[in-house]
């Protein structure tokens, strides 16, 4: 290495073939090379002495994590511990703390991550028999699950990465993008000619001439279907309504999703159909099923459980589809988690709370009862079929092995949620078990011993 030096500079040539480890190298070419300029790259910031800084971490530290879902593709749930970074944009998963697994990455070696792009994040508790686990959806189709036995601790990371995921841009046309091309990826040649057909007048001529050809000699109920798809997409951009997309019929009124009053009025009842349909085939053939409402069916079947209901075609629950009685418990739960509003309203939540919190049982079970007496029709009388459908359950403990305790826990997150959980979660937990136990307990006193 040679080194020349005057009073102000020193400049040192480096021999190509000595490296040394670690050392950033830099050339300097003329000002006017534009090539070499635009050859820096944007994902990357370098200092006045040539370090790179990373973005920034929000928030690290050691959760149970598992990945049960890969480009849409079912996992197997496999708990394991790992060292959660949270950065601005996406989260690292490594099997040690970051600074060990430094280490590790020099050797070419890169940690698991979620982008936080157009990714969702939901509390699921009826995905692991864990307590505080929720998930993270990207739009590629991946699903992983976080947990914590500490309950500030999983909130908090809930909150961090909820608001990473919020301060994201909001324009959907990346996210949309990717999980396009996911689906696209999965589709057969000619799916994805009829996917692009609307983007044919941005190419050149030649290629478009060529793409031009071929769909003009693919079947004719392609091109038929190339045509609806590219109206429809048109359609969908503009952004219509919900009132627009019900007048022309594209959607229909939904259940799963809908408050209960809604359902209620349209069915002209003061209790869902599809609540009182589950009902009847759990107490058919799922009475005495080891661990019902506690174990979950498979996912994918509930999903289109809860479509076909959605569209309003005819349910039969004794289907051979629907032989698995977990698949429709949890069709069941999901309806009561999706509503807009509980099935105990937001409004009463607090007064239940206080009336659990009375020390003398009797003014306990007195206080419920007036409660319930002054709940709204449909919230009252749903509340009241689905209490005694569990206490049949309760009933076959012995067999089921499920106890008041057991579908407290199950059913009081699902029933009872305070309108803003941020801070109380933990202590709300304890109180939505205790609420629905004593409803179990002491029907017969809450809502009295006349049959509908």
């Amino acid at each position: 290495m040679q080194k020349s030096t005057n009073s102000d500079t020193s400049v040192e040539t480096l021999n190509p073939t000595r490296q040394a480890t670690g050392a950033v190298q830099m050339r300097i070419k003329n000002a006017n090379s534009h090539h070499d300029r635009l050859s820096q790259s944007k994902s990357m910031i370098l200092t006045d002495v040539g370090k790179v800084t990373e973005p920034m971490v929000e928030k690290e530290g050691y959760l149970q994590k598992a990945k049960i879902a890969d480009g849409g593709k079912k996992l197997r749930k496999n708990w394991s511990t790992s060292w959660v970074v949270l950065s601005s944009r996406k989260i690292e998963f490594y099997k040690e703390s970051k600074q060990q697994a430094l280490s590790n990455m020099k050797t070419g070696h890169k940690p698991e991550n979620i982008d936080l792009c157009g990714a969702q994040i939901e509390w699921a508790k009826e995905k692991s028999s864990r307590k505080n686990v929720f998930q993270i959806t990207t739009v590629s189709g991946n699903e992983f699950l976080l947990q914590s036995d500490i309950d500030f601790i999983i909130l908090d990371w809930f909150h961090a990465i909820k608001n990473a995921i919020d301060r994201l841009p909001k324009d959907p046309s990346t996210p949309s993008r990717n999980l396009e091309l996911f689906k696209i990826q999965r589709s057969s040649s000619t799916e994805l000619l009829s996917h692009y057909d609307s983007d044919i007048k941005e190419q050149k001529p030649e290629h478009r001439k060529s793409l031009m050809f071929r769909l003009h000699h693919s079947a004719s109920d392609t091109s038929d279907k190339n045509r609806v798809k590219s109206r429809l997409k048109k359609f969908i951009t503009r952004r219509p309504s919900l009132k627009t997309l019900q007048e022309k019929g594209l959607i229909k009124d939904q259940i799963f999703g809908s408050h209960l009053h809604t359902v209620c009025e349209r069915e002209n009842s003061t209790v869902p159909r599809f609540v009182k349909q589950c009902i009847e085939a759990v107490e058919k053939r799922g009475l005495n099923v080891d661990g019902i409402y506690r174990v979950s069916g498979n996912l994918a079947t509930i999903q289109k459980l809860r479509f076909i209901v959605n569209q309003e075609e005819k349910l039969n629950l004794d289907d051979s589809q629907w032989e698995d009685i977990h698949v429709v418990t949890g069709a069941l739960k999901m309806f009561f988690r999706e509503l807009p509003e509980p099935l105990f309203p937001y409004s009463f939540f607090e007064r239940f709370v206080e009336a659990i919190k009375k020390q003398d049982n009797n003014t306990r079970i007195e206080t419920v009862k007036s409660l319930v007496q002054k709940l709204p029709p449909p919230n009252r009388d749903t509340m009241k079929v689905l209490f005694r459908h569990l206490t049949k359950i309760v009933a076959k403990a012995s067999k089921n092995l499920m106890s008041t305790q057991s579908l407290g826990i199950v059913f009081g997150p699902t029933l009872l949620r305070a309108e803003n959980e941020a801070g109380n979660m933990a202590v709300h937990m304890v109180y939505q078990n205790q609420i629905v136990e004593l409803m179990l307990s002491e029907y017969s006193k809450i809502f009295g011993l006349e049959e509908d």
